[in-house]
């Protein structure tokens, strides 16, 4: 029979469940790109013969690009047909689902958590067992970030920050002293193979790719960030207040790489075959490390926007990353990319080009170290810059004047406004 359009709420189109003997619903995996041919069943939500209701979220699907969800078309019965870790093709059953089945009189409850609730001698445990279902409110995003790239138990961390909230250097210090008992507790020689996902697949063959195609050379600089800091100590109060999102460096970053890109047009191309593709827009890519591995989410027209909507527009894809919730659109394009190293502690490396585009600037480490300032040695928090550009496309030139145009930006903030110095500007110079 054939089958049923326009059920799923994220893909009214493709995602088409098949009626079967009766009345029950075949959920298939649905088309989520052109260039993806199967998915990964990462988890089931739902646990088979458990009653759902229309929409619920049964699974979640990670393609070589992103994680989505597959919903219940109906309300009904559960069973599940493919596993956890399967491989799956387009258009290859995951469930089914009966809809003749009669709802239970009590709610559906087919979470396992809610039965140890039951247990007397759970009373006392209840507190404590409450604290690693919501570890995100309690640590700042780039402590959550480290938590969830290195696979931390939140209560092994302990906290320094107000009312309890896990901070980056908490997650540091457990890192670095991880609290082992010798003589009591000791590492086993057990292995423990685990399947590549999509998503791991994909960036491994990006990154040789990318190694092994272009002509990849990398220059460094540093910025005094002192300025910055200035500027958002003075600020940061009045630009929460108003615009509901701190400020933070990432903005300043992509405001200054915006000028630069618009003055070396070739740091935001791109080569096409035998052509060069030039960009007369910043699209800027943000690696974002995510649960599941790197993924590198858009801002489109970076150029064209202030410094609130960039911080709220890194908020939200950071978020998204975290929760695997970003979309193929949302990782896809991008004319140059930003990455931050910084925020695991890196003083400098060499980032791999983001193909097919040219070149990516990378982020480090802020730390104080003593400068020569007009003949006078003076203590400032400097951090190093690293550009990796494609030697084909960008000239050992532009790649180093891109690279201290940044530089300039980032150390004297007001040409941010419009991308020149005011007195010049006003001199007319």
């Amino acid at each position: 029979m054939k089958a049923i359009k326009g059920l799923h709420p994220l893909f009214p189109e493709i995602c088409l469940p098949k009626l079967l003997k009766g009345m029950a619903l075949d959920i298939i995996v649905p088309s989520v790109g052109e260039s993806i041919s199967e998915v990964t069943l990462a988890k089931w939500l739902k646990i088979d013969g458990s009653y759902v209701e229309r929409d619920e979220v049964l699974a979640e699907l990670e393609s070589e690009k992103a994680t989505f969800e597959i919903n219940a078309v109906e309300a009904g019965v559960l069973k599940i047909i493919a596993g956890e870790g399967d491989t799956l093709k387009i258009g290859d059953i995951a469930c089914s689902i009966d809809t003749t089945a009669e709802r239970p009189e009590d709610a559906p409850q087919p979470e396992p958590q809610s039965q140890p609730t039951d247990k007397p001698s759970a009373a006392p445990q209840s507190q404590p067992q409450s604290q690693p279902q919501t570890p995100s409110p309690k640590a700042t995003p780039v402590a959550a970030a480290i938590i969830a790239d290195k696979k931390i138990d939140p209560n092994t961390v302990t906290p320094s920050g107000s009312q309890g909230k896990i901070l980056k250097q908490d997650v540091l210090s457990a890192l670095e002293n991880p609290g082992r008992k010798p003589g009591i507790e000791a590492f086993t020689r057990a292995q423990r193979p685990e399947k590549m996902s999509n998503l791991r697949k994909t960036v491994s063959r990006r990154l040789v790719e990318a190694k092994n195609t272009t002509a990849m050379l990398t220059t460094f600089n540093e910025v005094d960030m002192g300025p910055i800091m200035e500027l958002r100590k003075l600020y940061k109060d009045g630009f929460n207040k108003k615009h509901g999102v701190n400020l933070g460096f990432m903005s300043f970053f992509t405001k200054a790489c915006c000028f630069a890109l618009q003055e070396w047009p070739s740091v935001n191309a791109k080569i096409d075959g035998d052509q060069i593709v030039f960009h007369d827009f910043c699209d800027i890519s943000i690696a974002v490390s995510a649960p599941k591995g790197l993924v590198v989410p858009v801002i489109r027209n970076a150029e064209s926007m202030s410094m609130a909507d960039i911080e709220k527009k890194v908020v939200e894809l950071a978020t998204k990353a975290r929760d695997n919730k970003l979309t193929i659109e949302e990782m896809t394009g991008g004319t140059f990319t930003l990455t931050n190293g910084g925020v695991f502690g890196s003083m400098m490396s060499t980032p791999i080009i983001n193909i097919p585009q040219s070149a990516i600037l990378g982020m480090h480490k802020i730390q104080e170290r003593p400068m020569a300032i007009n003949g006078k040695v003076e203590i400032r928090p400097m951090m190093y810059l690293a550009l990796s550009y494609d030697h084909r496309i960008i000239d050992g030139r532009e790649s180093v004047s891109f690279l201290v145009r940044v530089k300039e930006l980032l150390e004297k903030p007001e040409q941010l406004l419009f991308g020149k110095d005011p007195v010049k500007t006003l001199l007319e110079l």
